[in-house]
């Protein structure tokens, strides 16, 4: 174990929070808007000291059109601490539309990525998958991407596994007959023999947009949790949190690789659920935290507007998790202290469809009047807040504003039209609260090829979304 500092990211969580260098890059996910242009990932510098501060400083195209990136992840992480032959230099980026996966050499030249390899999306649909979406890397030198999808575009939850130093594709990594109805996003806890999938839906259906009916359809929309055990490989239990809990996605479980908690967020109802291990060796999960709908007026027309929670995160510490409601245009922080009994310490509005559109409240808890608009660098916010990336010790929240191109153009359209953007909260990370940066912005807008919608986000050396640690 001598070597164990030689190989990629940090031999724990609180080290990485402690001892983490600040972030001086950004990898940014920019898709297209327009299907005959190339998605890419933006290169962005978020060094203070640096000229180009706040800028896109270079963009690796896919080299194809219409693929709809959406999520990455490394070709190793932080569970492979141990292994000092392993380097974290692959950036993997699996595409929702074409199925194809961008291997993306980010170890060469940190500042200009460079495409290593494209795996061909028919290689994934051979084995009856298709829309990939999470990546994670595993100790055993695998790479793991769940799916949601049949090679028809049914829902169907699984994995594909990939060899971390060829890229070649392994096949799947469920075993057993059941496969779970759903797919989305999955934690590891190896110390727990257990893995937990969430479940968004069937892509035939949610790639044609947000639509009432398929959301109420439990053929069309998942409202579940899996729970493999992690050394067969096998699902063992399907925890349905019912309506309040529909479309479950991101989930994260606590750092601490000991720990048997973790959280998901469920996007429809806009609720967090606790997920936690009974003494039984059983899984269950409650709801801790609900954000209710907002009542507003349009034309003389009630309606409500739902949240719509599209991203949570957790600090390294484990002491605060974050979530964004895309549509309410919100950006909440909650100390997790007690997983049980979250307590809000700090909340930020970032446009969302009340502001956007000067929609009148008529009944919320919250808030008595529509929030302002927000203008940043002469910018204002269109759409919401979507995907969060925190840095390593906490104290700065990076936000983004795209949720997925055909919800784009449906809920803002304009954003869609304008592009989007990445502003930055400040953090207090010992009283809580956060504040937005009024200096900080990327508009994606002004782009050379044309706006885009900017997604997902990652550092060089990790985050606290993409690693997992395992336990001594």
């Amino acid at each position: 174990m001598s070597c164990c500092k030689l190989g990629p990211g940090y031999p724990s969580p609180l080290d990485a929070f402690k001892n983490g260098p600040r972030e001086e890059l950004l990898y940014v996910v920019c898709v297209q808007p327009d299907q005959t242009k190339e998605d890419y990932l933006a290169t962005v510098d978020v060094d203070p000291n640096s000229p180009t501060y706040s800028q896109v400083i270079h963009r690796t195209y896919t080299g194809s059109p219409g693929n709809e990136i959406h999520h990455s992840g490394w070709n190793v992480c932080s569970s492979c601490h141990d292994d000092p032959e392993l380097e974290r230099n692959l950036l993997i980026l699996p595409s929702l539309h074409s199925c194809n996966i961008f291997v993306v050499d980010v170890g060469t030249d940190p500042r200009k990525p460079k495409l290593h390899k494209v795996i061909d999306g028919s290689e994934m649909k051979s084995f009856n998958c298709s829309f990939p979406h999470t990546t994670h890397c595993l100790a055993s030198g695998e790479i793991m991407i769940s799916t949601m999808g049949d090679k028809d575009e049914n829902g169907k939850g699984d994995f594909i596994l990939f060899d971390a130093k060829t890229l070649k594709v392994k096949g799947t990594w469920t075993k057993g007959k059941k496969i779970a109805k759903f797919g989305y996003d999955f934690w590891y806890q190896p110390y727990h023999d257990v893995m937990v999938s969430s479940e968004w839906g069937s892509p035939k259906h949610f790639k044609t947009g947000l639509h009432n009916d398929d959301v109420s359809n439990p053929e069309r929309y998942g409202t579940s949790l899996n729970v493999y055990k992690w050394s067969t490989q096998e699902l063992i239990q399907v925890i349905d949190l019912g309506r309040e809990g529909c479309a479950p996605l991101e989930i994260r479980f606590l750092h601490d690789p000991k720990s048997p908690v973790g959280f998901v967020g469920c996007a429809v109802e806009a609720n967090v659920y606790r997920i936690h291990k009974l003494d039984d060796g059983k899984w269950n999960a409650d709801k801790v935290i609900d954000v209710p709908a907002v009542t507003v007026l349009k034309n003389g027309v009630e309606s409500k507007i739902n949240g719509l929670m599209s991203d949570i995160l957790l600090s390294l510490d484990d002491k605060y998790l974050y979530f964004s409601c895309w549509m309410q245009g919100e950006v909440s922080q909650y100390d997790v202290t007690d997983p049980k009994n979250p307590k809000l310490t700090g909340k930020v509005h970032l446009g969302g469809i009340i502001s956007n559109q000067g929609l009148k409240i008529v009944e919320n808890k919250k808030l008595k009047e529509p929030p302002k608009p927000v203008i940043v660098k002469g910018k204002k916010l269109l759409g919401g807040p979507q995907m969060l990336q925190l840095s390593l010790d906490g104290k700065r929240l990076y936000v983004t504003s795209s949720l997925y191109t055909p919800w784009d153009k449906q809920l803002f359209p304009q954003m869609a039209i304008e592009g989007g953007w990445m502003v930055k909260l400040d953090v207090d990370t010992v009283n809580g609260g956060m504040k937005l940066d009024p200096d900080f912005l990327v508009d994606f807008g002004k782009e050379p090829n044309g706006p885009v919608l900017a997604h997902e986000m990652r550092y060089p050396g990790g985050d606290c979304t993409s690693d997992i640690w395992l336990a001594e």
